[in-house]
């Protein structure tokens, strides 16, 4: 049981990593070019970010927090389930769920839009902002999902 809820804090780790370079620096870079080449270049990204590694990280370490949601709740007497449950649950609901629900449908939006076009500049400007407030909810809850988890590892 050790070595999985390391590796569940390891992956809450490693995908708020991913998250928080987003945040931090490539969305960033990504406004200052034109907006044509925003749209390609985040288009690109996307694309490439559905991948076996990648997906295994986010949606993996998804599975392994449901899991640990379902133990943590018939253990819960024993000490550090409630570091268990509330570092599963955020990384469930504040990085997966958000995922899902908010970054996709803007990642399918940017898809259909044609780079050239006149609407291309204001799709992208409202992309941006969106996403990124979004993809901070993301970076947050994983790190904060990181730190419950490496604690219950402690308090196991």
């Amino acid at each position: 049981m050790f070595t999985l809820k390391l590796f569940t804090a390891l992956g809450c780790g490693l995908v708020a990593g991913v998250f928080f370079a987003f945040s931090t620096f490539v969305m960033s870079a990504l406004a200052r070019l034109q907006p044509r080449d925003g749209v390609v270049a985040m288009q690109a990204i996307n694309i490439t970010a559905i991948n076996p590694l990648f997906m295994v990280a986010l949606f993996g370490t998804g599975a392994a927090c449901l899991g640990w949601v379902i133990a943590s709740l018939f253990k819960w007497h024993q000490l550090g389930s409630v570091y268990l449950l509330v570092g599963s649950l955020l990384y469930l609901i504040g990085t997966v769920v958000v995922t899902i629900a908010f970054n996709v449908p803007l990642n399918n939006a940017l898809a259909a839009v044609k780079p050239d076009s006149p609407e291309a500049a204001n799709h992208w400007n409202r992309y941006l902002t969106n996403w990124t407030l979004w993809n901070h909810v993301r970076t947050i809850t994983a790190l904060a999902a990181a730190t419950l988890l490496t604690i219950a590892l402690k308090l196991r």
